[in-house]
């Protein structure tokens, strides 16, 4: 069997320049004006520039932002859950020509990304975004803040990718394309492949998830969030490193592939979890493992309300199709992990999981149960809050010193 199609047209379309075309385009991009953009846009650039948002070719005008809004899908009518935008100030985007070409620029070192031609400017609604797409207007949601808090313009216009970011570099192989990791599931003879998306380290209840998948599926693509998170998430270097200790002590070898994706949570909830989905089709994953609150936050979105997502999108949306999985939890008296489907056993003998739990008990100090997560997991996790708790104390000290 084949790997699913690509989004929209069944091709990849990664906009990243290389060879000759890549130096004449950076020699260009030196003469134009310049623009820095904000985090998330610089990793949804560097989808862009990998084709993991293909068939997309640049940042949307007033008509896609308006139909993904309230439809979901582009002018075109093809499937699209969240708007990909850049956004600048008035005054800036006063400065800019309609039909003229500007310079995106990394906002880590001030290095060029990509250049663009602007094809439109338009303001927008930015309550109507964020009721339509976190289903919030609550400026304490992070999603909604981050939106609020961009430009008041938005920019529109295909663009030419002439770097990843540095993503390459800091993560190295962990840091594939949609070809890689299509030619890797090729190579490796897998066509049916569940995405495991995450932003956590793998506690045991993330392992049941993925052995799980594994049972219906060729393997597994563990895949990781390399972009910027909420404050007191655990950084992607240590999370990786928890996450190939655990698939190397707990799993079959050949049925997990770890790989990172450049992109910074927007906290979406449902609408997040079908954009995963599409993005892992351009992957090449047939499946997205859909467990408890989907890239969701706080208390704004129902526990399955991402699972329920994927029943209301019309039909042939996507080829990426939801894994379900229900809640999952340690239960004593089974001796093992369990959902509500497999155990009949009350709260008192179950042992919830989540990655807010391990975070808050990690950075106590505070035991953690053993059936919460595996040893060699918990080491690299100690590690790193010692690490953090150390740092602390050495501010703290300089502080004291600084003020005498």
């Amino acid at each position: 069997m084949a790997l699913v199609r690509p989004h929209g047209g069944g091709e990849l379309h990664p906009l990243l320049l290389k060879g000759s075309a890549l130096a004449d385009e950076l020699d260009r991009a030196r003469t134009l004006p310049q623009l820095k953009v904000s985090s998330r846009e610089k990793g949804d650039l560097v989808m862009l520039g990998i084709g993991g948002f293909s068939p997309l070719d640049g940042f949307m005008p007033y008509s896609d932002w308006q139909g993904v809004c309230d439809g979901m899908k582009l002018s075109n009518g093809l499937f699209w859950p969240i708007p990909i935008t850049l956004s600048t100030d008035s005054t800036t985007a006063n400065s800019i020509k309609t039909g003229s070409k500007i310079a995106l620029l990394n906002p880590d070192d001030n290095s060029i990304l990509a250049t663009m031609l602007i094809t439109e400017k338009y303001a927008i609604d930015k309550a109507h975004e964020c009721a339509t797409v976190f289903r919030t207007v609550d400026l304490e949601h992070p999603g909604v803040k981050m939106v609020m808090a961009q430009g008041d313009i938005n920019l529109a216009g295909p663009v030419k990718v002439l770097s990843l970011g540095g993503f390459d570099r800091k993560y190295g192989a962990l840091f594939m394309t949609p070809q890689e990791t299509r030619e890797l599931f090729e190579i490796m003879g897998w066509s049916k492949i569940a995405a495991f998306q995450t932003r956590n380290p793998m506690h045991r209840s993330h392992e049941y998830l993925a052995k799980v998948a594994i049972e219906v599926c060729d393997g597994v693509l563990i895949h990781s969030l390399l972009g910027h998170l909420k404050p007191g998430d655990i950084p992607a270097e240590v999370r990786t490193q928890a996450i190939a200790t655990l698939t190397e002590n707990y799993f079959v070898k050949n049925t997990v592939v770890q790989a990172g994706y450049p992109l910074d949570m927007r906290y979406a909830g449902p609408r997040e979890a079908l954009l995963h989905a599409l993005f892992r089709q351009n992957y090449g994953c047939s499946h997205l493992i859909v467990g408890r609150d989907h890239a969701g936050v706080g208390s704004y979105y129902g526990p399955f309300d991402a699972q329920h997502m994927f029943d209301e999108v019309p039909k042939g949306s996507l080829e990426t199709q939801a894994l379900k999985i229900d809640w999952r939890f340690w239960c004593f008296k089974c001796g093992g992990m369990a959902s509500a489907r497999t155990c009949p056993h009350g709260d008192n003998d179950r042992l919830l999981l989540s990655g807010t739990k391990l975070r808050k008990l990690l950075s106590e100090g505070s035991d953690v149960p053993p059936e919460f997560s595996r040893p060699e997991v918990l080491e690299i996790l100690r590690s790193y809050y010692a690490g953090l708790a150390e740092h602390e104390k050495v501010e703290v000290k300089l502080s004291g010193h600084s003020g005498r």
